[in-house]
């Protein structure tokens, strides 16, 4: 896929019209070795309602786009890195969910396995903009939001993120799902995660069985 620069003039045009509110984020490291599922819920207004803008995400494949109720065939929307926001409201909620592809050079979501013992091990590193290679958002350090995160991974691992656990969910089916409480405003790129199988750094916090 050929990816669009992110240039100043474009940001400096998206920082004019929109504000961002808030995302919740929720990755599943659940379900491959190549590929992660990334589902991105964005709240942001515009100052134009009417107007055109565009979100940004590096991903193998979208599977939902869906901008105030209304579904967006990614096809006709997602192209070289973008996704294209047309008719924006005064206030808006889009949602994204995405397979993204783990990196191996350190940027991204990174995923290594231990050849010693097998274990693996993850961690986010989103300087100066790979948070688009992970999760839909606005690309630039000058639209800044609250971020409310939570990671599936295996129920033997341990995750920790920018702010403390809230809790930790049990499926009953060999995952957990660990959701921390929000973040204060932050750029796109200080999200951050580290997951991995390793319960030497967890938390203690209140679990909640699978219902």
């Amino acid at each position: 896929m050929q990816i669009a620069e992110i240039t100043r003039s474009e940001t400096a045009e998206r920082a004019r019209l929109l504000s961002v509110d808030s995302y919740h984020v929720r990755l599943d490291l659940t379900i491959g070795g190549e590929v992660f599922r990334s589902r991105s819920a964005i709240r942001f207004d515009c100052a134009e309602p009417g107007s055109s803008s565009y979100v940004d995400l590096v991903a193998d494949d979208v599977h939902e786009i869906r901008l105030n109720g209304v579904l967006i065939d990614p096809v006709q929307a997602w192209a070289d890195g973008r996704i294209s926001l047309t008719g924006l409201a005064a206030r808006n909620e889009l949602i994204v969910v995405a397979d993204c592809r783990y990196s191996h050079d350190g940027t991204g979501l990174h995923r290594a396995v231990d050849p010693a013992d097998g274990k693996v091990y993850t961690y986010t590193k989103f300087e100066p903009a790979y948070a688009r290679t992970v999760y839909a958002n606005f690309e630039q350090p000058d639209l800044k939001a609250s971020f409310t995160i939570s990671v599936v991974v295996p129920d033997r691992w341990s995750v920790l993120s920018n702010d403390p656990l809230s809790e930790i969910e049990q499926a009953g089916d060999g995952t957990a799902g660990w959701r921390f409480q929000p973040t204060p405003r932050l750029s796109t790129y200080l999200f951050a995660i580290a997951a991995g199988s390793t319960r030497s750094f967890a938390p203690r916090t209140r679990r909640r069985a699978a219902r």
